[in-house]
């Protein structure tokens, strides 16, 4: 158990690594291509895209990972069953989308601009589902080999894609360009679906495996109820974000451009650059869910409490170094990456703070995993509203994007410290 748990760390840590790099690639041409203000309207439409994948995903991959390394119910109807359900969400999704769309870039974004970008989000979700759906499965047997050829295949893809032809949408106007970014993602999903299935083994469905099965529903929603609880108040908290920036900044003075160029430089350069080392606690994560299911429902709680303690260790021995070079000198990654010097003041104040969200990771995945996820769910409403008062009062301030700064690295220190808290009274019991 423990070679396998190291084995599939590393798999996903170097898999993790090869997809950051494509990932800043992909950042670096985008920003490149469409500037900083079109990193800006990009940025306003992803907390929509990711609260609508949330839903449409319903914590359905973490609770296929969990049941399938249990191996006590067909992983083949549980992959079924769960392909089903989401594809229904996204469904209903894709209708609210199409009429609701131009109102909700208008109306809570205040940029007409985003209006394409936000209907594209209907035909990106299915792709999405199916494949986090075939991920996970291959997750539960502890096989990470497909999860890293497919990611890094997606964002090969992705990034040819953008390279080739966003220039052209470009010329066509930002609003199509933004469009087709989201719509590159339909693109690279469709490349791991594809390799998933190939690597499926005994792949044929029969009839019987179709047919709606109670226990199956009832065992996959004991999980995904609470684990899309915690990712739907954090989703809606991070929707929130800009529209709730952009109402307080618009009526205290400030410009619709310094806000949606600020916005930019903080999603845009800022965050990717200082959760960098994210890939690595993400790859511990994943690997770490189905050792600590198993041996917590076998109430091996030494073993638990000991593989916990490793991720957490060597999340921090990733983080430290890079929080002491985005502290000492931000100036190099950010000029080497994206070629500008833009947010080095808000990355020296959240770097430290980010240290913490390294561990995060490990610790809210463990909760999970041990079926306490609704403690988990907690500490992220906790934090949401902590967030979004903090938001909505400072921005009042006229400290320009601070608000946002200083809201995200309480939210950062309070969950982390409040999941810290849990997970250590459950082991203690």
């Amino acid at each position: 158990m423990k070679n396998k748990f190291i084995k599939s760390t590393i798999i996903l840590i170097i898999g993790g690594f090869f997809t950051k790099i494509l990932g800043m690639l992909i950042r670096i041409f985008m920003t490149r291509i469409i500037g900083t203000y079109g990193i800006g309207l990009y940025s306003l439409i992803s907390p929509t895209f990711i609260l609508l994948n949330t839903i449409a995903q319903f914590g359905l991959p973490s609770a296929l990972n969990i049941l399938i390394a249990k191996e006590k119910t067909s992983s083949k109807r549980l992959v079924i069953t769960a392909c089903f359900i989401s594809l229904f969400i996204d469904t209903i999704i894709f209708i609210i989308l199409f009429i609701f769309g131009k109102s909700i870039a208008i109306n809570l974004l205040k940029e007409s601009r985003c209006t394409l970008g936000i209907i594209s989000i209907a035909f990106v979700l299915p792709f999405m589902s199916i494949s986090n759906m075939l991920r996970s499965y291959f997750f539960g047997k502890m096989r990470m080999y497909p999860h890293v050829i497919t990611n890094v295949l997606e964002d090969i893809v992705r990034l040819v894609v953008i390279i080739l032809f966003l220039p052209y949408f470009l010329k066509m106007g930002i609003k199509y360009a933004i469009a087709y970014i989201m719509l590159t993602n339909v693109l690279s999903e469709l490349t791991s679906i594809i390799i998933f299935i190939f690597l499926l083994p005994n792949f044929k469905i029969k009839k019987n495996e179709l047919k709606p099965d109670k226990k199956i529903f009832k065992d996959l929603f004991s999980i995904c109820i609470p684990t899309t609880g915690s990712r739907l108040i954090g989703s809606i908290g991070y929707f929130l974000e800009p529209i709730i920036l952009t109402f307080v900044l618009l009526s205290v003075g400030y410009s619709n451009k310094f806000i949606v160029t600020e916005y930019g430089i903080i999603n845009g350069y800022v965050m990717p650059l200082i959760l960098l080392p994210s890939f690595f606690t993400t790859a511990l994560s994943n690997a770490l869910i189905p050792i600590v299911s198993k041996n917590y429902e076998k109430k091996n709680y030494t073993i638990v409490s000991k593989k916990i303690k490793q991720a957490i260790f060597y999340s921090l021995l990733i983080g430290i170094p890079a929080t002491i070079v985005f502290l000492g000198f931000p100036s190099i990654p950010l000029k080497f990456i994206y070629n500008t010097n833009l947010g080095i003041n808000y990355i020296k104040f959240l770097a430290p703070i980010c240290l913490l969200h390294y561990i995060q990771s490990p610790i809210s995945s463990s909760l999970q995993a041990m079926g306490k996820a609704k403690l988990s769910l907690k500490g992220t409403f906790y934090g949401v509203i902590i967030r979004t008062i903090l938001l909505f009062t400072l921005s009042y301030f006229h400290i320009g994007i601070w608000g946002l700064i200083l809201a995200t690295g309480t939210n950062i220190i309070f969950v982390t410290l409040y999941d810290y808290y849990n997970l250590k009274k459950e082991l203690k019991n």
